[in-house]
């Protein structure tokens, strides 16, 4: 399993490198054939690869995602490493360590009949090309297992948030600020009128929600203007969303629409909307309850946690098809210069993912 991770994290597929990624591709489709005994349809879409397993009628989708966040070149200074039981390198805790896991957990197994295995390659862009496959391989499942690495303490994610992103722009209109400023529309003035109203809403959609999981509206980044000697003709806000239920989702999304500027003759546009749907706790619940059982027999204790980052299981959630998140590596530092795997548990993470495939496929 280390000499496949290691294969893997030194064949660099920064997301925006569709060449990286592809190179990556193959090799993660030679490490499947190997593994699994057959080839992947290779799937490009807008130049970007990614690779599908399907074994007779899928009951079981296993997902995960082979693009990183690192910038090609990023072996250079993060390089390949295994000291002291722990594995370094770019993307090998999300998520290159659970592609390992995938392949090693179906080999382990007699029959690979219906399952189907999904890798992405755009998972950390936002899944644009590979949304449509997700669904459409999810529609056909009684579960789907994610993965993605664990939250803290090898802890399994059986709940994340949406996600909704914005850009909101103002349209004014310019005017010379030293000659003749009472001509002109500060598009500038209605972005900050925006950024307040942004920063208040998270207040009112979390009256009556339970603390520690709460929406956010974050406005983050904010342009306007052209030149300081120009009254604003545009500004955006871009603004990032985070909800905890479909509801709340829904409720942002009228009240981000709703929103509007008191600067005379100012125009409001939003660009954007929910991206991905909440993956909610009721959603994991018994798979959750089945591997905490199943892991017992291993010896090894679950345990859960809720997060406030997306994956492509929010998707699979979303459709309404059970998901289990956070199966891959244990070990912490995802995207971050201490990237890092816990190589002990490597294997019975592989073993817990076996023995779950296997009860869903009997």
């Amino acid at each position: 399993m280390l000499t496949d991770l290691e294969e893997l994290v030194t064949c660099e597929s920064y997301s925006s490198d569709l060449r990286a990624v592809a190179r990556s591709a193959d090799i993660v489709a030679a490490q499947g054939r190997r593994l699994l005994g057959v080839e992947p349809e290779r799937i490009v879409i807008e130049g970007v690869t990614h690779l599908r397993w399907t074994f007779g009628t899928p009951r079981v989708l296993l997902l995960g995602h082979h693009d990183t966040v690192w910038p090609t070149g990023s072996l250079a200074t993060h390089p390949w490493s295994v000291t002291d039981g722990v594995a370094r390198g770019p993307g090998v805790f999300d998520m290159k360590a659970g592609l390992v896991q995938i392949f090693h957990a179906l080999a382990a197994l007699p029959s690979l009949e219906g399952v189907c295995v999904l890798v992405t390659g755009d998972e950390e862009v936002g899944s644009g090309t590979s949304r449509a496959l997700i669904e459409e391989a999810a529609r056909q499942c009684a579960a789907t297992f994610v993965l993605e690495a664990s939250a803290d303490g090898g802890a399994l994610k059986t709940a994340r948030k949406g996600v909704s992103s914005y850009e909101l722009v103002v349209h004014g209109k310019a005017a010379h600020s030293g000659l003749e400023p009472d001509k002109g529309v500060n598009a500038a003035v209605g972005a900050a009128q925006l950024t307040l109203a942004l920063d208040a809403l998270a207040d009112r959609a979390n009256a009556g929600a339970r603390d520690g999981w709460k929406t956010t509206v974050v406005p983050t980044v904010v342009r306007a203007g052209s030149a300081t000697n120009t009254v604003p003709a545009t500004a955006t806000v871009s603004v990032d969303v985070r909800v905890p239920t479909v509801q709340a989702q829904e409720w942002v999304d009228i009240a981000i629409r709703a929103l509007g500027v008191t600067v005379p003759g100012a125009r409001v546009e939003v660009r954007g909307g929910p991206n991905r749907p909440p993956l909610e706790e009721s959603s994991s619940a018994a798979l959750f309850e089945r591997a905490g059982a199943l892991a017992g027999q291993h010896g090894v204790e679950l345990s859960s946690a809720a997060v406030g980052g997306a994956s492509d299981g929010n998707f699979t959630a979303g459709l309404g098809c059970p998901t289990l998140d956070g199966l891959g590596a244990v070990g912490g530092g995802a995207h971050a210069d201490h990237e890092h795997v816990l190589v002990a548990e490597m294997v019975p993470r592989t073993q817990l993912l076996a023995a779950l495939v296997k009860e869903f496929t009997l």
